[in-house]
């Protein structure tokens, strides 16, 4: 009797929770977040945020005034213990406080993140101040998202983008493609990482063969906001892929 009550404790301790709010233009990071976590006991819920086909930066500063209904369409008795919001250059041009603010006032007492945050984070614990920015972006959203980082103290050694405003298209490029921007970028000027922006864009699947090609740390956005939403969780995240950042020893 004793032994199956212990079991049965074993098996009904919670499981880490996260909540991921995402765009309703996103086709890409739900399928990464389920590759990335195959072999992870996490619970993830997700909500969907209204969000323009076009992306401008109307588009995204519009998003702020939907955050809080989209959080608040969670299951009410979840106990979130990570709710990520997932759009790097509306983190960016919304600003990452507010964001926070915005979702902290619906959800109370869960940790915070968005790909935004996240990146410098995941910068931060590789050791790395300056990068190559690969966006699909219209030149006015790359540049704002390069001053944000910027401003925070990262150099922007180079940068390039696709220059897309359709989210439909931004799902839709090849990730050979992405994988041949990022080893051009890495070429432009000395850098010590590559972050590719957008949780639109495919990139789960080339990042490894991107750092063998270029020798430096890749980071997308979709792979440290599900690493900076795990660390915060207390996860392991070691071996969850084979890239840097999801290595034992990042660096």
């Amino acid at each position: 009797m004793d032994t199956a009550t212990d079991q049965m404790t074993g098996t009904d301790r919670r499981p880490p929770t996260l909540g991921l709010v995402v765009l309703q233009a996103d086709e890409t990071i739900e399928d990464e977040f389920r590759r990335y976590l195959r072999d992870r006991r996490v619970v993830l819920h997700h909500s969907r945020i209204p969000s323009a086909a076009r992306l401008t930066h109307t588009s995204l500063e519009s998003m702020a005034a939907d955050l809080a209904a989209a959080v608040d369409l969670f299951p009410v008795s979840a106990d979130f213990d990570v709710i990520g919001y997932a759009c790097t250059s509306a983190a960016a041009v919304i600003g990452e406080a507010r964001v926070a603010k915005i979702i902290g006032e619906v959800r109370p007492g869960s940790a915070l993140s968005n790909p935004t945050t996240a990146a410098k984070a995941a910068l931060d614990a590789l050791g790395k101040r300056r990068l190559g920015l690969l966006t699909p972006y219209s030149a006015d959203i790359a540049d704002e998202l390069a001053a944000n980082f910027r401003d925070a103290g990262y150099g922007i050694a180079a940068a390039a983008s696709f220059d897309e405003e359709i989210e439909a298209r931004v799902a839709r490029i090849d990730p050979a493609a992405i994988l041949e921007a990022v080893v051009s970028l890495s070429g432009k000027a000395e850098m010590d990482a590559v972050f590719i922006s957008c949780t639109n864009l495919r990139c789960a699947q080339m990042i490894a063969e991107a750092e063998r090609q270029t020798g430096l740390p890749v980071l997308s956005s979709n792979q440290v906001l599900l690493w900076h939403m795990l660390e915060l969780a207390g996860v392991e995240t070691a071996g969850i892929a084979p890239d840097r950042l999801f290595s034992a020893k990042p660096g």
